[in-house]
C-alpha cells in the first residue's frame, strides 16, 4: 500500500453481518474518498456476551459473503494481531502499516456506549472517528456520554477528515439499512450452522 492509501476501519462482531453493514460502506467509501474499508470481525467483543455469539469462522464467513465488494475486505485481523481492544488494535495497525491513514467508521448506536471502551479518549486522539447514523439512535446519539467531551472535536464536513487535528469526529446521516443483527438471529437462530454447512457442501463440489 502507498503513501496516504487511506482505510475506514469497521469493527464489530458481524453476528450475522447484514445488508446495513454494507450499505454504510458502500457509502462511507463514496463520501469519504477512501480506497478501503476493513471490516474488523473480533473474535470477542468485551462488551458482549459470549452467549449467542457465533463461532468467528462462521461470522468471518458471513461478513464475506455479504461484502460483495473489491474494496470491502472482511478479515479476523485482531485474531491474528492478538489484540481484543479497539485501543489496541489502533496502535498494532499504526504501527504494522505506518504508510496507512486510517478513520474509524462506527454507527451511532456504538456511539451511545463508546465511554464504556478502554481508553476511548486515547482512540479519539489517534484516529479521526466518523459516526454513521442508524435508525432509532440518531437523535439518541447526540446526547451520548462521551459527546459531552467530543463535541468541542465534532466537524461538520466529514470529507476533509485528512486535515482534521485531533481529535476529531462527525456524525453522518449515510441513510442506513434498518436490519439488525439481533433480528436476524431471533427468525433464523441457526443461520451460523447453516452457512457452514453450505460453505462446506459447496468446496465438496469443487
Amino acid at each position: 500500500m502507498k503513501k496516504g492509501f487511506s482505510v475506514g476501519l469497521l469493527g464489530g462482531s458481524f453476528n450475522p453481518a447484514h445488508g446495513g453493514h454494507r450499505r454504510m460502506s458502500v457509502e462511507a467509501l463514496r463520501r469519504l474518498k477512501l480506497d478501503e474499508i476493513w471490516w474488523m470481525v473480533s473474535p470477542q467483543n468485551p462488551l458482549k456476551p459470549a452467549a449467542g455469539m457465533a463461532s468467528l469462522p462462521a461470522r468471518l464467513a458471513s461478513a464475506r459473503a455479504m461484502a460483495r465488494h473489491p474494496r470491502i475486505r472482511a478479515m479476523a485481523i485482531e485474531q491474528e494481531l492478538g489484540t481484543r481492544r479497539t485501543v489496541d488494535t489502533i496502535a498494532a495497525l499504526k504501527a504494522r502499516y505506518p504508510q496507512v491513514r486510517f478513520i474509524w467508521l462506527m454507527g451511532a448506536d456504538n456511539l451511545l456506549q463508546f465511554h464504556r471502551w478502554a481508553d476511548w479518549r486515547v482512540i479519539s486522539r489517534n484516529v479521526p472517528i466518523v459516526v454513521m447514523a442508524r435508525p432509532h439512535y440518531a437523535g439518541r446519539s447526540q446526547s451520548a456520554p462521551a459527546m459531552g467531551w467530543l463535541r468541542r472535536f465534532r466537524h461538520k464536513n466529514p470529507a476533509g477528515w485528512r486535515n482534521w487535528p485531533l481529535p476529531a469526529v462527525s456524525m453522518v446521516n449515510l441513510g442506513l439499512d434498518p436490519q439488525s443483527a439481533t433480528a436476524i438471529r431471533q427468525n433464523d437462530p441457526g443461520w451460523a450452522e447453516d452457512l457452514l454447512k453450505s460453505q462446506e457442501q459447496t468446496i465438496d463440489r469443487r
